[in-house]
């Protein structure tokens, strides 16, 4: 039930609001009006399911629509199952695959379930595109189209970058910011949400709703998280991410792995850590006080118990530190059986390591060979050609870890 009035931020709350985690408020002034105005907002924030899982980068703006609905504002929750099917590069340099509808229906399902992780269920309205793009004919499409210039949709900077070095853009993308704005329309948004990355389709989802005799929607963007690489803005296809439903050992061990120079960020974006703590944090990186690992496992901690709980937390911390601190294997390993003979066997690593399920394809073996990141009982392993023996633990990148047992003696 939509409530009549929200709850009206004092300072300190207006500041955390409009400070923490926060890019840009557009307008600043309008936005902050309208939360001292105690009327419900309706915070809209698109998601095109192109893929299955969340990134910790998404909870970021997330976290953002938890703390407002806590005032009384409605989330409005756009699954994009019609522009996940053009494609859209947001940033990137070629297309992005359009996907079928059968795939944006499976990839929405596991979204869905993760959304409400951070977000509260009960003040989130999930809408679908295609409740309103299924009616649509070649005739609102033109009229919709009609409200914008090709030199308008080219001043988004990844096609500005793609035009100017002769880099091909379907005709297609130039609506994805056209149909995002008028999910604006269709929801009645008040404010829209997104990365840094997203800026240029919400002022087009401003400018568009006065078309419609709406008030034109306010746009709030936050930072983009950069993954676990410490270079570029966490992705799946990147894989330098921290998955949202990650279980809380590989969570840990994913957060663990971050460069120093990340971790502030990361308790500015992604914690309740008070500033003041922060700024000692800070200091304390800057000054060599303490030494980082210290923050980087309250930090790891801290984010394991938001999406998991404390207990979780606690034991991937305890895990962490027998593995990597005291040596020993995790307990939970996995267990791989294989035949032997005379106790011995030849494995061709990019082809164990792909059917085990551990990396994704055999190129990915061959890379992470490549790169010296597969070790065999704590040696580095640069020929795809192992030998092993029974209770060989074989260690994949920084936090996987495997264990070759006899084939004849498992159950």
């Amino acid at each position: 039930m939509a409530l009549t009035n929200a709850r009206i931020p004092t300072d300190d709350e207006l500041r955390w609001l409009t400070t923490r985690a926060v890019a840009e408020i557009i307008p600043h002034k309008e936005f902050v009006a309208a939360l001292r105005s105690g009327r419900p907002l309706r915070l809209k924030m698109g998601f095109d399911p192109s893929a299955r899982d969340l990134t910790l980068g998404h909870a970021v703006g997330l976290r953002k629509l938890r703390q407002l609905q806590e005032l009384g504002h409605t989330v409005v929750l756009i699954v994009g199952d019609w522009t996940a099917q053009i494609g859209d590069p947001s940033g990137q340099s070629k297309t992005r695959p359009m996907l079928s509808a059968e795939e944006v229906k499976a990839n929405a399902e596991t979204y869905l379930a993760q959304f409400f992780r951070i977000v509260d269920r009960e003040r989130t309205e999930v809408r679908w595109q295609s409740e309103w793009f299924d009616g649509f004919t070649l005739a609102d499409v033109v009229r919709l189209g009609a409200k914008f210039t090709v030199a308008q949709i080219l001043e988004r900077e990844d096609f500005a970058q793609r035009f100017a070095g002769h880099k091909p853009i379907g005709v297609h993308e130039l609506f994805y910011p056209l149909l995002q704005a008028y999910d604006s329309v269709a929801v009645k948004a008040d404010v829209e949400f997104g990365g840094t990355d997203q800026t240029f389709n919400l002022l087009v989802g401003r400018e568009l709703q006065p078309h419609f005799d709406q008030p034109p929607q306010a746009v709030f963007t936050v930072p983009l998280l950069v993954g676990t690489d410490g270079s570029v803005k966490m992705s799946k296809s990147v894989g330098n991410y921290v998955a949202v439903a990650d279980p809380p050992s590989e969570m840990y061990g994913k957060l663990m792995s971050i460069a120093d120079k990340l971790i502030v960020d990361y308790f500015e974006l992604l914690t309740d850590t008070p500033d003041e703590e922060i700024a000692f944090i800070r200091k304390s990186i800057e000054q060599h006080a303490q030494n980082p690992m210290e923050h980087k496992m309250r930090l790891a901690r801290e984010i394991v118990a938001q999406f998991h709980n404390e207990d979780a937390a606690r034991d991937a911390e305890s895990g962490f530190v027998n593995v990597f601190r005291k040596g020993e294997a995790p307990s939970d390993i996995t267990e791989i059986p294989v035949a032997f003979i005379d106790e011995v066997a030849t494995l061709d690593l990019n082809e164990f390591l792909t059917s085990a399920g551990v990396v994704k394809s055999r190129s990915e073996a061959r890379r992470l060979l490549a790169q010296g990141a597969i070790e065999a009982d704590g040696i580095r392993v640069a020929d795809p050609q192992l030998t092993v023996r029974p209770d060989t633990v074989i260690r994949i990148g920084k936090h996987r870890f495997l264990r070759i047992i006899d084939a004849s003696a498992s159950p």
